[in-house]
């Protein structure tokens, strides 16, 4: 993993300073952060200088993101994809963006998100939905037919396609899907409703 550092690299002025001073004297320089004694040169570096990694990147996207800051998180969850390019940074991302209606934007992470991990159920899933967003009926229902496949017995998959298939006037497709949603533990009044009325 590659982490990026945002410490500066000492100039070539103190390294000139320390030839100009006999061994053995001792040298405080504070502003620096460097401290020379006749037995060993030491670094002190303050905290904050450290170089800042993945998990603080993708941490405080997390955090902020819980609280609604959807433009904070996608600026540090992008800060952590340069640094380690990964199937939960891009899924959080695509999150946020979905969140603040960029559903190509969402849809381009999600599908970063698969590229990386293709039993993703939950990139599918969000996917489809940004896709059935954009009225894209078709791909919103293969990306449904993909978790259906890696996971029969989740009922989200055949929820979410019945509607796209009701977009599309496949009233019979979304019947069948709406029927098996509610085999599977759906339980919605409005889901019982409108299978009573349409099906």
């Amino acid at each position: 993993m590659k982490i990026k550092c945002d410490m500066r690299k000492p100039n070539a002025f103190i390294g000139a300073l320390l030839t100009l001073i006999p061994l053995g004297q001792p040298l405080l320089l504070i502003k620096t952060g460097l401290v020379l004694s006749n037995t060993a040169i030491m670094l002190s570096v303050p905290e904050n200088v450290y170089a800042r990694d993945y998990y603080y990147y993708f941490n405080l996207g997390l955090g902020k993101a819980k609280k609604g800051d959807q433009y904070g998180a996608i600026s540090d969850f992008t800060k952590a994809i340069e640094i380690f390019p990964s199937e939960n940074a891009y899924y959080n991302r695509a999150w946020s963006k979905q969140k603040i209606e960029d559903f190509y934007g969402a849809i381009s992470d999600y599908t970063k998100a698969i590229e990386i991990n293709p039993l993703n159920e939950d990139a599918y899933i969000n996917r489809g939905i940004a896709k059935r967003k954009l009225k894209d009926y078709y791909g919103a229902i293969s990306d449904y037919q993909r978790v259906k496949e890696l996971n029969p017995t989740d009922m989200d998959p055949y929820l979410y396609s019945s509607i796209a298939k009701e977009f599309l006037g496949d009233i019979k497709g979304a019947c069948f899907d709406a029927k098996k949603a509610i085999s599977l533990g759906d339980n919605d009044p409005k889901n019982l409703s409108w299978i009573k009325k349409n099906c």
